[in-house]
């Protein structure tokens, strides 16, 4: 009984922990689709990691290095390429991109480069790597979206 009790508390404290996990989009067919939130929020998310990255580099520059303000840079903008990762993965190719789209190939294209652009972003702190971003985002809303947001 005690194991079973401690086993209930575990798998409660472990969903409560992960509960931001649970926060993303189903995939199940809900028809609650809001695609250019989700554009202005890869942006968004690539505003927050050009930031990390310049505090970053201001950082590293200082006499002594404030390692701990460094550290949490540093995850912040790795959190955020993961968030656009996952949003280009789980939302727009495994959801929206439909195989019958005309310009399927294209957008798929722009995504995977998206992908390894937000790749890159964790592991520099090389603006141009933002800036790919950026201007990759804007070609995917052209293409899927019919106009550019940002």
């Amino acid at each position: 009984m005690r194991t079973t009790i401690t086993s209930l508390a575990v798998g409660f404290f472990l969903l409560f922990v992960m509960a931001d996990n649970v926060l993303a989009h189903c995939e199940i067919p809900c028809g609650v689709y809001d695609d250019e939130l989700r554009a202005n929020l890869i942006y968004e998310h690539s505003v927050t990691i050009e930031k990390s990255m310049k505090k970053i580099a201001e950082l590293s520059k200082q006499n002594p290095v404030n390692y701990n303000q460094l550290v949490r840079w540093v995850s912040n903008k790795e959190e955020h390429a993961t968030m656009i990762q996952h949003t280009i993965s789980q939302y727009f190719m495994t959801q929206r991109v439909r195989p019958d789209s005309e310009k399927y190939s294209d957008t798929l294209s722009v995504l995977h480069k998206m992908l390894q652009a937000a790749m890159k972003c964790k592991q520099s702190i090389d603006l141009a790597s933002v800036q790919t971003l950026r201007s990759l985002l804007k070609e995917f809303e052209v293409l899927y979206l019919g106009h550019s947001l940002h």
